[in-house]
């Protein structure tokens, strides 16, 4: 028995796969084929492509390797792991640290920084 456990699964329909062409020099091969694949992830937005070899699977294998090597994929991947585990996501991390208790507010008064009792500032919220 393994200590390891499956969060969460990707598979090729979280993605939109697409055959492109090449571009640049190739001649009348690379002008023709669609051997070309891009990889465009739907809920992250990040895209990889690949064009290199004449081989659709290689292409293929290489542009999934580029879309989850970007940065878009890595940020939301971090997300969907803390979420499937349990944790907090961000949005209610900021929300919880955005309190008016937590930020400490000062104005400038004749050339002096004057902190705001944050007490105040709480009645602001509509």
């Amino acid at each position: 028995m393994s200590d390891r456990e499956l969060l969460m699964r990707i598979t090729a329909k979280d993605f939109e796969i697409t055959a492109i062409r090449g571009s640049g020099p190739g001649g009348q091969h690379r002008n023709k084929v669609s051997s070309g694949q891009r990889f465009k992830h739907k809920a992250s937005g990040a895209v990889g492509e690949a064009t290199d070899d004449r081989s659709q699977l290689a292409n293929k294998q290489q542009a999934f390797r580029r879309c989850v090597a970007t940065k878009e994929f890595q940020a939301w991947f971090r997300i969907a792991v803390a979420e499937a585990q349990g944790r907090p996501s961000t949005e209610s991390l900021v929300t919880a640290a955005m309190k008016p208790g937590n930020i400490d507010t000062q104005i400038l008064v004749d050339d002096r920084w004057v902190t705001i009792d944050p007490s105040l500032l709480e009645g602001d919220e509509s």
